[in-house]
């Protein structure tokens, strides 16, 4: 007998079970346990001198520009940019307290902005696997179809349970990728308050 009744069973386990629900209605592509939000606050993240009236100035300084961009990149390991943040906010009380805010002005901007990119991203590819389990729907609902006819043709239909077990593992690997890609967001932040903590150690 072929196999294609458990494909089926499998199919719609895995579209049914698999696709992403969002466990906040307010965010239905979200599809990760972590909670979304959409924003950082400064406020919980830096308790340095306020960095308000600071806006883009830390971008029209190359040195401060290019010193962000090193330090927010994760293959820069946080130990040397411990190191170059130290090296950095240095001089008289006045000028350190300036240096602090640009600097962690532009990493948050930096980094949020980041963060902000990856999390569409990530709500990008769950509407699209959300279209690809409809997909799969109508390939079951069709081999249903097949099965049904008193004057099936068993090559199609074994044709098409082919499909829909190729569907189906295709739709299933991306919904494990999803699972690793929700952890970004967290390294993200993770970096941007690791930064913060530096920034006002060398400050203090």
């Amino acid at each position: 007998m072929r196999r294609w009744p458990l494909v089926v069973a499998l199919g719609i386990d895995l579209v049914v079970c698999g696709t992403t629900r969002a466990a906040d209605p307010r965010f239905p592509d979200w599809p990760c346990n972590q909670i979304k939000v959409p924003e950082l606050s400064v406020a919980a993240i830096w308790a340095g001198p306020p960095i308000d009236e600071v806006g883009h100035a830390w971008a029209e300084d190359s040195t401060i520009r290019d010193l962000v961009a090193r330090l927010a990149a994760r293959r820069t390991p946080l130990d040397q940019a411990q190191n170059e943040i130290s090296d950095f906010i240095t001089g008289a009380p006045a000028a350190r307290q300036q240096k602090a805010r640009l600097l962690f002005a532009g990493l948050f901007t930096t980094l949020n902005d980041e963060r902000g990119q990856v999390m569409r991203g990530i709500e990008r590819y769950t509407r699209r696997q959300k279209e690809f389990a409809e997909q799969v729907r109508a390939l079951i609902s069709q081999l249903h179809e097949l099965q049904d006819r008193p004057d099936r043709d068993q090559a199609q239909i074994d044709e098409l349970a082919n499909r829909v077990e190729w569907q189906t593992r295709i739709f299933d690997e991306r919904r494990r990728t999803i699972s690793f890609v929700c952890e970004v967001p967290v390294l993200i932040e993770q970096r941007l308050f690791a930064l913060a903590r530096s920034v006002q150690a060398a400050l203090e």
